[in-house]
């Protein structure tokens, strides 16, 4: 997937065992989809807590994080527990919608990517984000594209 490029709608599954659409959470504005590897991992800790600490930030500017990964429900449940995270987490067992968005490997056992989509009302993709070990950036850098795309218009 590139940016301009339309996401199809997709129903996952989140930490509290509720069924989420993309479609539905777009409905409060952006989406920035964050595909991360091992839910509790330490870099997958550290970027979930700064998507978390920004929170204020995100809903200033109408946008609401949404972690993913192919980890369980149970898993992302204790994950979004122990580090009170407050957005979504949705489980990706499989990785169907890695695969579709392009955040999947196929050689290694680490299967997900880290990789951020920033999805506009419209599904389409406004920016995607990567750094493998730059943990804050994707945080940092959705935050500075939505705040410049809500300046211009």
């Amino acid at each position: 997937m590139n940016v301009g490029d339309q996401v199809s709608d997709f129903e996952l599954t989140d930490e509290n065992g509720q069924r989420r659409s993309l479609s539905t959470m777009l409905g409060s504005g952006p989406v920035v989809l964050f595909f991360y590897p091992i839910a509790s991992s330490g870099g997958c800790t550290q970027e979930a807590c700064h998507f978390r600490d920004l929170a204020a930030d995100f809903a200033t500017v109408g946008a609401q994080p949404v972690g993913i990964s192919p980890d369980s429900v149970d898993k992302q449940r204790k994950f979004a527990s122990e580090q009170s995270l407050g957005f979504p987490l949705l489980s990706d067992e499989g990785g169907a919608v890695a695969k579709e968005l392009g955040a999947w490997r196929r050689l290694i056992p680490i299967h997900t990517k880290r990789l951020t989509f920033i999805i506009g009302e419209d599904r389409r993709i406004m920016e995607i984000i990567k750094g493998e070990m730059q943990f804050d950036r994707h945080a940092d850098e959705a935050l500075r594209i939505l705040k410049e795309h809500r300046a211009a218009a």
